[in-house]
Order: structure tokens, then C-alpha cells, then sequence
């Protein structure tokens, strides 16, 4: 993004006694940021020093003040301005503005200090003006600066938390509940977990848009993998909180792939929540056949899980009754019964398409078909055996889960 600063032609220089009067708006400028958090109070010391209305705005952490200016209007205006200069999208300029000087943080322009037209419908538009506004940027950045400190500060505090939650050693609900509420994070009513594989290496950021989107979350960075507990206290009903983790997933989709758990209320099963989004997560676009679609396959799994939870016999007798017989042959025959059946369920029982893909001959895959049929009772050519051996994977794939676990 290019300065545009519309300021007369020529050499700037300063006024007598300006040097003075930048040091003490430097000054003020700082204390706001880093000892108020007031970025507002920087545009207002701006825009007095330079006698016509300043606005600051950073999309990324969706910060928009303008000073004295009251209209909401006009700020959201700056603020699309902004955002759609940053994507290099075609934008009109606002007519009221006069200058913009661009706010940096790692060499990455990230907002815009703005000055705007006065009452009159002009602006100062000198040398110090120019001055005034790059100092702002400055607070600016710095005010980015202490955003990302202490956000990595909670995410180290809030990461050691759910990394003690996932540990070896369990904490009971009452000391888990009494701790996260030290952070800010009201667990007493449950929470719903998620689980994520990041595709960047900005692990603050995601954690940011989590906390802003559900405030109150316990977020952080656990192994090479990020958690989060979103509180239901508060958050009304359970069509209510499913929808909020909804619109948070698919906010977070553009920075990697994740897994999202059922709610869970009771606090004690809180560490399930974490390990059924981590589940989610380990099976994110694993359709037995392509017309199932990942809402069905997650939809499937979660129901085993929760039948796990409750009735593990059923989820092993499951498993017992179609696949068992076909990990055992293979484990005492080294054979590859399970991946061929995986695979001709995945292709919607296409054999040449199955032979293709695990580089096997058409009649090799025709002989494991029938051992299949042999020692499961289960015909993989038929629609309803299809389903069940199809459940059986699914029940096979996670009780090999919870056994490496």
C-alpha cells in the first residue's frame, strides 16, 4: 500500500517549536497504547494536533476508530476502504480523505492511519500533519505488538492447561473448572473442543480469532496441534452453542483442517470432548464411498463414539460381527484383506478401479473379494452388506484408535 499523503509540492519543513510538540504527541501516543490498550485516545491526540479528524484502522484484529468524528457510518467506511486496499481489490476512495499513512508490523502493511477532511471540508495537509500520522502508525504497531505478546503469554498459560487435561494424569473437574476460570474461561456448564491441524505458522493469530469469536475460550498450541475448549456457560441453548461452534469452524477452515466435538456438559468428560475433536480431526475425509459426504462420515462417527462412551460392547460387537475376522487373517497371514476392502467400499465397489489403485491384478481382487465373503458371512457386492461392513471399518479404525492411545 503507497502513502497517499496530500500535501503541498516542495521541500517540507517544520515549524518553529514543532520538534517539541512531536516528542510530547509521541509520548502520549505510547501511554495509550501500552499502558490503556486505548488506540481510540491515539486518534483523538492526532487528530487535536493536527486540527482536522484521524482514524485508525488494522482489519486483522478488526480495530476501526475515528476521532472526534460520532458516525458508526463513516468509520465502517474507512474500515472497507481499508480492508479491500489491503486485499488490492478495486475500491473507491472516501471522499473525506486527505492522507493515509500505512501501519507495518513485520514488514507486512496491516491498516492505515487516516486523515480526514475538517468541518470545512478540508484538512491540514502540511509537513506536521505528516509527522502526526506517522507517529499514530507508530503507536499503532506498537499497540499490534502488545496484542501479540499477551496473546502469546495466554496461549503458552492456556496450552499448559490443556496439555495437563490430555496428560497421563487426570485432573478432576473441580480443579479443572477452578483453574480455567483463573483465565477467564467458565467451564462449569461444559464445553464443546476442538481439535486443529494448522497449514501456517501463526498459531496466535488462530488463537486470537477463537478468543474473539467465542470470548471466554481456553485456546493454545499443544505438540504440533491446537485446542480449544469453547465455555457453555452462558451461551444459551444447545442449538445456540452448536451454531456458534459451527460459524467458528468455518472461520477457521482457511488457516487448517480441524475436528469438532459433540457438547459435552459434565465437566469430568471434558477430556473426551478434547480427544473426540482430535478423533474428528484424525478422520476428516475418510468416506467409505463417494457418496457419502464428510457431514455423514463425521455424523457416523460420532454416533460410535458416543456409543463407545457408553456402550463399549457394542461398538467392539460391532466390529466382531463384520471386519474382526479380516484384521486377524491378515495379521496371521500378512495378507491385506482390510485395505482391499477399504478400498473397493471407497470406489463404490468398482474392482478395476480398486485393482488400479493398490497396484493388484482384476483376479487378485475378485479372490480377496471372496475370502472376504468367506469369513465375514458378507457379501462387499451387495448395498446392505456393503453398509455394515462399511460400519465395521469405522468401528475397526476406532477401536485401533483407542488401543494406541
Amino acid at each position: 500500500m503507497s502513502v497517499h499523503l496530500l500535501a503541498a509540492t516542495g521541500t517540507p519543513t517544520l515549524p518553529l517549536g514543532a520538534l517539541d510538540h512531536l516528542r510530547a504527541l509521541s509520548a502520549q501516543t505510547l501511554d495509550a497504547v501500552l499502558w490503556d490498550h486505548d488506540v481510540e485516545r491515539v486518534a483523538t491526540l492526532t487528530a487535536a494536533a493536527v486540527g482536522s479528524p484521524v482514524a485508525i484502522v488494522i482489519p486483522r484484529v478488526r480495530l476501526a476508530v475515528a476521532a472526534p468524528l460520532q458516525e458508526t457510518r463513516v468509520t465502517e467506511q474507512l474500515a472497507i476502504y481499508v480492508r479491500e486496499h489491503l486485499q488490492e481489490r478495486p475500491v473507491e476512495i472516501p471522499a473525506q480523505l486527505r492522507a493515509e499513512v500505512p501501519i507495518s508490523r513485520r514488514g507486512e502493511v496491516v491498516g492505515s492511519v487516516l486523515l480526514l477532511a475538517d468541518a470545512s471540508g478540508t484538512g491540514v495537509r502540511d509537513a506536521l500533519a505528516n509527522e502526526c500520522l506517522q507517529i499514530a502508525a507508530t503507536a499503532a504497531t506498537s499497540h499490534l505488538a502488545a496484542l501479540e505478546l499477551r496473546a502469546s503469554v495466554e496461549q503458552a498459560v492456556h496450552g499448559s492447561l490443556l496439555e495437563q487435561v490430555l496428560g497421563p494424569e487426570e485432573i478432576d473437574a473441580r480443579t479443572l473448572v477452578r483453574r480455567a476460570a483463573r483465565l477467564g474461561c467458565d467451564l462449569s456448564e461444559g464445553a464443546i473442543a476442538l481439535c486443529m491441524r494448522l497449514t501456517g505458522d501463526r498459531p496466535g493469530h488462530v488463537v486470537a480469532l477463537i478468543a474473539d469469536s467465542v470470548p471466554g475460550a481456553l485456546a493454545g498450541q499443544v505438540d504440533e496441534r491446537l485446542y480449544a475448549l469453547l465455555p457453555l456457560a452462558g451461551g444459551g441453548s444447545v442449538a445456540v452453542a452448536e451454531e456458534r461452534a459451527r460459524r467458528i469452524a468455518e472461520r477457521l477452515r482457511a488457516h487448517g483442517t480441524l475436528g469438532v466435538s459433540s457438547i459435552h456438559r459434565d465437566p469430568a468428560r471434558l477430556r473426551h470432548a478434547l480427544e473426540e475433536a482430535e478423533f474428528m480431526l484424525d478422520v476428516e475425509g475418510l468416506a467409505d464411498t463417494p457418496s457419502e459426504d464428510s457431514a455423514a462420515v463425521s455424523g457416523t462417527y460420532r454416533l460410535l463414539l458416543r456409543l463407545m462412551a457408553s456402550h463399549p460392547d457394542e461398538v467392539n460387537a460391532l466390529y466382531e460381527a463384520t471386519v474382526s475376522p479380516l484384521v486377524r487373517y491378515d495379521e496371521h497371514h500378512r495378507t491385506d484383506l482390510v485395505e482391499t476392502l477399504a478400498t473397493y467400499l471407497e470406489l463404490n465397489g468398482n474392482m478395476n478401479a480398486t485393482a488400479a489403485k493398490i497396484y493388484a491384478h482384476r483376479h487378485t481382487i475378485a479372490y480377496r473379494l471372496d475370502r472376504i465373503r468367506e469369513l465375514t458371512g458378507l457379501d462387499p457386492a451387495t448395498s446392505e452388506h456393503r453398509e455394515r461392513l462399511g460400519l465395521g471399518l469405522k468401528a475397526f479404525r476406532l477401536l485401533a484408535r483407542e488401543r494406541r492411545a
